[in-house]
Parts: C-alpha cells; structure tokens; sequence
C-alpha cells in the first residue's frame, strides 16, 4: 500500500512566499511531500505582487498545491475557468465543486466558496442545488462509503457538538449549514476548512448508528489559521493517508478510544419529516396531569413567529392522540392535583401511585409519543428538567434513575426515582438492570457516553431506556413482549430499594388529598430549584 504523505494549509491570503518558504523548510527536514490544499482565502487584497513572479513562471511552488476558489468578489479574477485550472506552474485551481482522483487511489471531493441562498449562486458562493448536485454526482456511485478528504472554506455548522472546545469560536453560529449536511453524506476521513483564523483539530466521530448500523469509518475535521499569523496559530497540517480503496475494511473502520458522536446527526434529523406516532395500546390510565387554571396568563409558544426562531422545521405542532389521552394538555383526564411545575413545552408532576413519594414524571406537553420523537426546543427543556432535579436530589443525598418504556404507551412519560446516594453505587445501579434484564432474556445495552437516544433508535422503533444522572445510559430495542413495569421492578428489588410490594402502581394508590399534600410539599421543597419559576 502506497502511505501518500500530504500538507493542508489554511487562508493563504497571497503570502505565497511565506508559504513556500515554510513548506521547503519542512520537506528539508522530514522529506518530501505528495500534494499542499490550500482551503479559505489563497489571494489576498495584497496579492498582486508576489502572485505575478509565480503566475509568470518566474518562480515555480515547490510541490503540487492545490486551491479552491474565491470566497470574495474581489478576488473572482484569479480563477479564469470556473471548472478548473492550473493557474501557475504547480499551483491547480480545483472548480467550483467536484472530485479529484489522484492516481494512488485518493478520493478529494471540494466545494468552493461560502455559502449563498441566491440562486444561481454567484462566482464566489456555493447554493444547496450545488450542494446537492455535488451529493448525487458521488452518492450514485456503486458502492460508495466515503470519500478520503473534503476541502471546503468555511466550517460546517455545528461541528463542535459532542467534542472537544472549538476555543473562542462558537460552532453553533458559525459555519454553514450545507457543509455540514455535505460532510454528513460524503463522510470524508479528513475535512479540512479555514476562514475564521483559527486553528482547531476536533475529535474523531463516527458516520454510523451505534446498535443500529456496522460499523464504518470515522471523520477527523481539521480548522487551519491563516498563514504568517502573528499569534502562530497551526496553518500547515501534515498527515498521512493511505487511499481507502486499498485499505483493509476490518482496518479502515477500527474506532479510535476517543471517538463522539456524529455532530451533524441531529440537525440531519430535523430537517426529516418526522412521521406521526402510531397509537398502540396504552397502558391504563395513571400516573398524573396537568393544571389548566395554573398556566392561564403564561403564554405558551404556539408558533414559529412567537418563538423567534426562524427554522421552518420547528413549526409543525405535535401530532395529536386519535383518543382520550391522559397526559396532554387539553384532556378532561387531568389529576390536576398532582402537577408540580410547568414548563413552557414541559412540566413535572408526581406520579400516581409512585414508587416513593418524591417519583415524579417528566412529560412534553404537546402529544409525543418517545424523547426521538421530541423538537430540539422540547429537548432542550427536558434536559433543563434533568438539570434542576439531578440538583435537588443530590442536595438531600440522593441521585436519581430515569427510565422511558415506549412500548404499549403513547404519550412521552420519563420517571424519575430517587435512590439514596450511600445506599448505591450508579454501578450496582446499572448492574441490577443488567442481570435483571438477563433473567428475562432482555438485551439491555450500555449507549457509549457521549450519544443520546436519538442515536440508537428511530422514531416509531419500540424500546426501554434508563439514565443515570451521571449520564451513563442503557438500551433495549423491544422486539416482541415486553414486561411493563420491568423498570420499576428493578428499582424496587431487594438488590436496590427494598420494596418489591410497590413494583407495581396499582397497588400503591392513595387518597386524593394525601397525594395532594404530597405534591404541595414536593413543589415547595423544589421551588430553589425549578428553572421554570424564574422564567
């Protein structure tokens, strides 16, 4: 196998002799080097000069370097051929967008410029039909896993999320979202962008769904700051490749220690029209609604505009029960008494016949049936739940299991149980469930850390999740029957609570006005730390 030794660079910005001059420096010390990309901005405002003795042929680049094309009007004149060109002796200009095939084996794919919603997208910009030409043209390939390297000028958005600190540069707002959906789908070993002068080496993720998917090959993205920079931030970035083509599979898809989750995933997912829940047979009515009266003169979001989020795909509402639904906002099945704090897309409440007296639910107020089902804002308000009881439960010694059943359910319930911190550990914790689930012949799986839910199963899939407050987490995927209160089963075992008489709800129910006492001490006791109240 042919290893190809290659040099990135990030904004050249024209300083072509500082460039070259580095690059000699290095190839006389650690030999030569294959190909140089050069991603973001390789003219400057300045560039005429230095550029004539190249562009002239006076002097030559001294290795095949390759760049992508202007992100500025001010420097479109550079590049002649739209599709492509040597524009200097050694030095190639790529295209617009496209894949280049080196001879080893090596697979670049490259798209030009910065982001444009202007179609056609000018000289300097890139549009989502270029985007998604540019995906079909590859993704029709037979048999197609990746590419080896991606060259583009800006970041993707969101690039950050589940990794390592991205520095001053915030990956939420930065970026373009159609690099992002780009690098979702070409899954390329290595994405190097620039732009934002600053230099950022993220942690390896993965391109498949843990349980889901076989494994595949892992990304590494790489941010380079601009050349000469006076803070000597990393602009060059030297790495060795051998083509995917000639690798072993069993090698090429080998998962690095500190490998995360695919940081595109989520944001893929929402642009995908969820489809509407089916309605199974729900279990017999229990555990607890919602007060009406309490939430008049708090105006809940009920569209896109209020909200003040511009994303199209958070405005279609939750899809509504085919019946009587004993959890949802409207039903005349509400135990009002019951509620402990409402949110603005979620609310808390004792359950019915709890476990203990301090179990308490978290439920989505619009009709979900699973968290994969869940919008981000919805999402984003049940981990601000998760938040605020992990700190009241520690503040009286103990933690707290969570646990979703959707099988045989039809509106989104988290319970919540509170177990004494000095009673157990989270392993004995995770250990019960685990041998438990084995005496049942139940699969339960541990979700690798840095996932989520929505990693491991897809909307509609039937499953049992529990989480620690710790943020460990175990999965089952149901695929036949599965027992309904196997959850708190475990809990209430000998090997954890102790009260294996309360496994089951039914047989715990109480007097209306003691559940109530129980729900008025509950919400002062929380009142510090219900986010909900200060809102």
């Amino acid at each position: 196998r042919a290893v190809s030794c290659r040099l990135a660079c990030g904004d050249v910005e024209g300083r072509l002799e500082a460039l070259f001059g580095r690059v000699r420096a290095i190839q006389g010390k650690s030999g030569r080097f294959d190909m140089l990309l050069c991603v973001g901005n390789f003219f400057g405002s300045t560039s005429e000069t230095e550029w004539a003795e190249y562009r002239t042929g006076a002097k030559k680049a001294p290795i095949p370097t390759y760049v992508l094309g202007a992100n500025d009007q001010e420097t479109v004149n550079y590049f002649p051929d739209i599709s492509g060109c040597e524009i200097a002796e050694n030095i190639t200009y790529l295209g617009r967008r496209g894949l280049y095939s080196g001879t080893s084996g090596l697979q670049i794919a490259y798209l030009s410029g910065t982001e444009t919603q202007d179609e056609p997208a000018p000289a300097y910009s890139f549009s989502a039909k270029d985007v998604a030409e540019l995906k079909t043209s590859l993704l029709s390939t037979p048999n197609f896993k990746g590419v080896d390297i991606l060259l583009t000028s800006p970041w993707p958005r969101d690039v950050g999320a589940f990794a390592n600190s991205a520095g001053e540069i915030d990956t939420k707002k930065c970026g373009s979202k159609l690099v992002s959906d780009l690098a979702a789908s070409l899954k390329p070993r290595y994405h190097f962008a620039a732009l934002e002068k600053a230099y950022y080496e993220r942690l390896p993720y993965r391109n498949h769904t843990v349980l889901q998917e076989t494994p595949q090959h892992v990304s590494r993205f790489i941010a380079l700051a601009d050349v000469g920079n006076t803070s000597k931030k990393k602009y060059l970035y030297a790495f060795s490749i051998v083509p995917m083509s000639s690798m072993d599979p069993a090698e090429l898809v080998k998962q690095p220690q500190d490998v995360t989750e695919n940081p595109y995933r989520k944001s893929r997912k929402e642009v995908q029209k969820t489809k509407a829940p089916l309605c199974a047979e729900e279990e017999p009515a229990c555990q607890f609604f919602f007060d009406l009266n309490k939430h008049q003169g708090k105006k809940r979001p009920s569209d896109e505009k209020e909200r003040g989020n511009s994303q199209p795909k958070q405005a279609k509402k939750p899809p509504q029960p085919t019946g009587p639904c004993w959890f949802c906002l409207a039903s005349p099945e509400v135990e009002k008494h019951l509620v402990v704090s409402i949110g603005t897309h979620c609310y808390l409440a004792l359950a019915k016949g709890g476990l203990l007296p301090d179990h308490v639910l978290i439920l989505p107020i619009g009709h979900y049936q699973s968290v994969v089902d869940l919008s981000s804002e919805v999402v984003e308000e049940v981990t601000k739940y998760k938040t605020a009881l992990k700190e009241f439960f520690r503040s009286k010694g103990k933690r707290y299991v969570l646990f979703e059943r959707n099988y045989r359910s039809q509106h989104l319930q988290l319970q919540v149980i509170p177990v004494p911190l000095d009673h157990c550990t989270s392993e004995d914790i995770k250990e019960s469930f685990i041998v438990q689930a084995q005496e049942q012949q139940i699969e339960l799986l541990e979700i690798p850390e840095h996932s989520d839910i929505t990693q491991v199963a897809q909307p509609g899939t039937p499953y049992f999740y529990v989480e620690l407050d710790t943020g460990e987490k175990l999965f089952h995927r149901i695929r036949g029957r599965f027992p309904l209160h196997f959850g708190r089963s475990v809990l209430a075992s000998e090997a954890l609570l102790a009260l294996p008489q309360r496994a089951d709800w039914r047989r715990c129910a109480a007097e209306r006005a003691e559940e109530a006492a129980q729900a008025r001490d509950f919400r002062r006791d929380f009142q510090p730390f219900d986010f909900a109240l200060r809102a």
